[in-house]
């Protein structure tokens, strides 16, 4: 049995049970004991924590894409670096994330952490899209700290539950909130 199979199988049992679901819920997803995870997986705690790494690497990868893509335009970029999910992602359920600050302040850590790292391709963008003129000479670094804060207040509380948004739905937003905030206007 491989890691990533495992890693997989976790999430497609996360679209059904969210963080509340089993080790045993994975098994059985995977015709397989039980036993056989915790060969690759401590326990759920370490589980866990390598989904975050799986999930993230899995982001960097659709960036990737959207970098190589020559019929985007750089707005057209920096809207889908920013609001980057990959397919597999795009009907989980997201909006008890905020969970993971109380049961697993690690992997909290840890999301906290991937979330505030890995920029560089994105920077890049955005002052490609200073040069080209697309978008408003702001502070870049203010920009990425309103973007992050604005993804945290996800994880730290039930916003999108109370909001009945789906994390795509609220990603979307901000992202267009904060794209068009910057972008210039044919009349500026």
């Amino acid at each position: 049995m491989d890691k990533e199979r495992i890693l997989k199988a976790t999430l497609d049992v996360y679209k059904e049970k969210g963080i509340k679901f089993r080790m045993d819920d994975i098994a059985k997803e995977l015709s397989i004991s039980k036993k056989t995870i915790y060969v690759i997986f401590k326990d759920k705690k370490a589980l866990i924590n390598e989904m975050v790494d799986y999930c993230f690497d899995s982001i960097k990868e659709c960036e990737k894409e959207v970098i190589e893509d020559r019929s985007l335009s750089t707005i057209d970029k920096i809207k889908k670096i920013l609001g980057v999910m990959p397919s597999t992602y795009a009907d989980i359920d997201l909006t008890q994330l905020y969970v993971l600050k109380e049961k697993y302040p690690l992997t909290y850590k840890k999301v906290e952490a991937r979330l505030e790292s890995g920029w560089e391709v994105t920077m890049k963008l955005l002052e490609q899209g200073q040069e080209e003129g697309v978008i408003r000479n702001v502070s870049l670094p203010l920009f990425k700290s309103i973007f992050e804060a604005s993804l945290e207040q996800f994880f730290k509380r039930d916003v999108l539950v109370r909001s009945h948004l789906t994390y795509n739905e609220a990603l979307t937003e901000i992202v267009s909130i904060l794209v068009e905030g910057i972008r210039v206007k044919d009349n500026d």
